[in-house]
């Protein structure tokens, strides 16, 4: 197949990174995710500022309640989180997310803040009626590098009942124009289960018309009310990779998948011989972004955890070793081991860049080093078990 690899970028995240394709106008290119040592650092790191959030979205990972937890970290410890988060190294990419990030009233502070410090801040807020043109402009002056919005249907109809709640789609859309007039690069996120594939061609028309940086496909983990949605079965999921690779390279906008790492397979099959794959992954860089290896996640409460889908904490950043934690801990040293990986995964040729989605083996088993049920790719002569949980 000839052509230049598709503009896709693989990451694993609970509020997906909203600079892994591209640079923002003006600024410099945020750090290549292929250049990060990620045993030492995060390219990622998301801070789940609050599971508060007004929607009662099918598929929500943080289980959003409307009222704010009362041990949620305080704006003083949100402060020293991001100044911990210094210490990563420059340009230390920083996602807030929820819940509604919108629903703490020091948002702007904390962005601010950030933003002084040297962190790239950008921005996972809620499609309500809190997300004005006046908020947008006022989170650009706060230093805000990118705002990721959520549409799940291409239509208010098929978004909105998606996400619990009328006038949700407009709303996005508005938002995303604003920000766009606000010069804050937009990108949008996408939920794939079998209720959204069919959206999916709308939905990368929409994406083009609203102008986004960065279309991110999320192939849904069952954690959160997310257990009670019907994941597409391995082969369809195969398919819809294949089809983004099409859209990624005759799109203006990039393409991110989450928790499919084994788009990485699908481009490497597309493009050359599968003995290659150890050495690179057909798409720019030699590892992607995966739970616990280049991405962090703390929760509302200061947990971290390696994914917002992977809620097994390897410690709290309240006590001050952030750094510590991420480069340190048994967890996260087990993830970054494709070599240790179980089943089908742990033999496949291409573990060393795909290495299966750890927050769907963790969701399905309890054991984040087991196969990934999604795949349906399965090693030259493997004959051990297969991953439990298979949607076919």
């Amino acid at each position: 197949m000839s052509g230049p690899p598709p503009r896709v970028t693989t990451g694993d995240d609970g509020g997906s990174p909203p600079e892994s394709v591209g640079s923002d106008a003006g600024d410099a290119a945020p750090p290549d995710p292929g250049r990060i040592d990620t045993d030492r650092r995060p390219f990622v790191l998301v801070w789940e500022v609050t599971q508060a959030c007004d929607l009662a979205c099918d598929h929500c990972r943080a289980d959003a309640q409307p009222a704010r937890h009362p041990d949620e970290l305080t704006t003083a410890e949100g402060k020293q989180l991001l100044e911990d988060a210094r210490s990563f190294g420059d340009g230390q990419l920083v996602v807030l997310s929820g819940g509604d990030p919108l629903v703490r009233p020091d948002l702007l502070e904390l962005v601010e803040y950030g933003t002084e410090r040297g962190l790239r801040m950008t921005l996972t807020p809620s499609g309500t009626a809190s997300l004005t043109p006046e908020t947008i402009a006022a989170l650009a002056d706060a230093g805000i590098r990118r705002l990721a919005l959520s549409l799940d249907g291409a239509s208010a109809a098929a978004h909105d009942d998606f996400r619990g709640e009328s006038g949700s789609f407009e709303q996005t859309v508005a938002a995303a124009r604003a920000a766009r007039d606000a010069g804050i690069p937009v990108q949008i996120n996408t939920t794939v289960c079998a209720a959204t594939a069919g959206e999916l061609p709308d939905l990368r028309d929409l994406v083009a018309d609203l102008g986004a940086v960065l279309w991110s496909v999320f192939f849904l983990v069952p954690v959160g009310r997310g257990r009670v949605l019907d994941p597409v079965p391995p082969e369809r999921a195969d398919e819809i990779l294949n089809w983004l690779s099409d859209v990624g390279e005759e799109s203006r906008f990039g393409i991110k998948t989450t928790e499919a790492p084994q788009y990485r397979r699908v481009a490497i099959q597309r493009r050359r011989d599968a003995s290659d794959a150890p050495e690179g992954d057909g798409i720019g860089r030699r590892l992607g972004i995966t739970a616990g290896d280049g991405f962090a996640f703390v929760s509302h409460t200061g947990e971290l955890y390696p994914s917002g889908f992977l809620p097994e904490s390897a410690g709290s950043v309240r006590d001050g070793d952030l750094v510590g934690l991420y480069r340190n801990s048994d967890l996260f040293r087990s993830l970054r081991d494709p070599d240790g990986f179980r089943g089908k995964c742990g033999a496949c040729e291409f573990r060393h860049v795909c290495g299966g989605s750890r927050s769907r083996a963790y969701a399905h088993t309890g054991d984040p080093l087991a196969s990934d049920p999604l795949c349906p790719y399965v090693p030259e002569g493997y004959d051990g078990p297969m991953p439990a949980g298979r949607a076919d």
